[in-house]
């Protein structure tokens, strides 16, 4: 098996083309899925006969919960990947991965609360889902802060993927928390084994939320990628032609 495209996805450069082509295609699609999503959740979507319009907010929330899970595991594989292979670009993606992940599990906390309210009767009660949900969050912000607090940035990628590996762990335990325990969170209505139990009408929507987020996260995370290349090797030739316009980097 060839290695070649391994190597090649760990060029800088070559990285960094690629994230400049993919982020419009990326864009594009996100903002029509998004955007269309949440009109057929908020405004087309029937009432839940027991929640009433209280549950669309799980068009915000369960997407941005399952980034929130997404963008931790991706960044732990990254950073695992830049610590074993010293591959910069690996290292970078985890850097940049970091305040999306933390943004979007930030949302999840928020919106989570607020579907909480009215149907507990409390912001925040100590279930198992909420708990282990601010503990990624708490992950996510020691990555951020772990690294914030190296000046070297070789010493700061080690450290950041040693937390990011131990806390890859969490993960599951929030995923499967609901199911694991006595818990107050709703159980799983998509990814069931028994199939969804979400009529066509909310389900569509839901879909349509989670693959826009989705895309959402992948274009940002293209976005602030390129930036963290730069950063990291704004001393190298090729980003010194990209600035000159010389190059065939952009």
């Amino acid at each position: 098996m060839s290695w070649a495209w391994f190597h090649r996805f760990g060029s800088p450069p070559y990285f960094y083309r690629l994230a400049t082509r993919w982020v419009p295609w990326l864009s594009w699609p996100a903002g029509v899925l998004i955007v269309g999503g949440l009109f057929g959740g908020l405004v087309i979507a029937p009432a839940d006969y027991q929640q009433s319009d209280a549950y669309r907010i799980l068009y915000v929330h369960a997407p941005t919960a399952w980034l929130s899970q997404m963008a931790y595991t991706l960044m732990a594989v990254a950073a695992a990947v830049g610590l074993v292979w010293r591959m910069k670009v690996a290292s970078a993606v985890a850097a940049a991965a970091a305040p999306i992940g933390a943004s979007f599990t930030a949302v999840s906390l928020v919106t989570g609360m607020l579907w909480g309210q009215p149907m507990w009767g409390t912001y925040w009660a100590w279930d198992p889902r909420l708990v282990f949900q601010l503990v990624l969050f708490f992950f996510f912000l020691g990555f951020i802060g772990l690294r914030s607090a190296i000046d070297d940035v070789s010493r700061a990628d080690r450290a950041g993927a040693v937390l990011a590996i131990v806390g890859i762990v969490n993960v599951p335990i929030v995923h499967y928390s609901v199911t694991w325990w006595n818990s107050l969170h709703q159980a799983p209505s998509v990814l069931r084994a028994q199939g969804p139990s979400m009529p066509a009408s909310m389900l569509v929507p839901l879909l349509m939320s989670f693959l826009g987020i989705t895309l959402y996260f992948y274009a940002v995370l293209f976005y602030r990628t390129r930036a963290e290349i730069l950063r990291r090797d704004r001393g190298a030739a090729w980003v010194r032609e990209l600035l000159t316009g010389k190059g065939k980097t952009a």
